[in-house]
């Protein structure tokens, strides 16, 4: 199936690795150009050297910034359209913040992680619409989590904040599809990575454990990879998808069923 992607813009955020990393992959595989942002500069610009060395500098385009301040995401936007031209795609992936566990949560790290979470999703989608619907035309992806479609006893922070991502993107999708926008939500299950908490999990003592865990909880008995997270979003993100509007879709494996 041809997605209908090649040219088109599309801004990630949390490019640098797992899920942003596979939703970059997949859409370059289309033929997009891909804007990166990413905190740690670093890395992200050892992730744009090797993406550019795959498909080209012209469609590979990256810059450091924090999702959580307003400054960095208009500019980031802003600069993204200055080098690539009118976005095309949006998509607010961010990521976890400590949360210690039970009801007891402080107040810093309650409002860092509604913040982190929701906070970045908000900022991103906000920043895209406003350019975006004078076009009338795009796609925003969020990127939600199935700890926010229910209660599994992840960090209070984390599914309360997700759970919010999920009515952000429907309240969204009924205010921007009247300007012919589309924003959904993508949620992912258990997604297994360099560097990411599954691996840690599983580099760990309790490797059998959590093993079990999954086999007990995921019909499929496996962990997720970025890459199938990566083709369900460039679906979603593209004209293909063009009547999808205001869906959550969980991609875990059929956890949440």
């Amino acid at each position: 199936m041809d997605l209908q992607l090649a040219g088109r813009v599309i801004f990630i955020a949390g490019a640098s690795r797992g899920i942003g990393l596979g939703i970059a992959d997949a859409c370059l595989a289309e033929g997009a150009k891909v804007a990166l942002i990413a905190r740690g500069a670093d890395a992200l610009k050892e992730t744009a050297d090797r993406l550019a060395g795959q498909h080209g500098r012209d469609r590979v385009w990256a810059v450091s910034g924090d999702m959580r301040k307003t400054a960095d995401v208009e500019k980031a936007v802003g600069d993204c359209e200055t080098h690539f031209g009118p976005i095309w795609g949006a998509v607010a992936n961010v990521g976890i913040h400590p949360c210690p566990p039970g009801f007891d949560v402080d107040d810093e790290s309650w409002d860092a992680g509604i913040d982190q979470n929701l906070g970045s999703s908000f900022r991103v989608a906000r920043a895209a619409l406003r350019r975006m619907t004078p076009r009338g035309e795009g796609a925003i992806l969020l990127i939600s989590s199935i700890a926010g479609l229910a209660a599994m006893g992840s960090g209070l922070t984390y599914g309360t904040a997700k759970a919010a991502v999920n009515h952000l993107s429907g309240e969204l999708a009924k205010i921007a599809g009247r300007s012919g926008i589309r924003v959904n939500t993508l949620a992912p299950g258990n997604i297994i990575f360099p560097d990411g908490d599954w691996e840690k999990r599983m580099n760990s003592s309790r490797r059998e454990a959590w093993q079990r865990w999954i086999d007990r909880e995921v019909p499929l008995k496996r962990f997720g990879k970025p890459e199938e997270i990566g083709r369900v979003a460039a679906f979603m993100l593209s004209p293909a998808a063009s009547f999808l509007a205001g869906a959550i879709l969980p991609v875990d494996g059929a956890q949440s069923c």
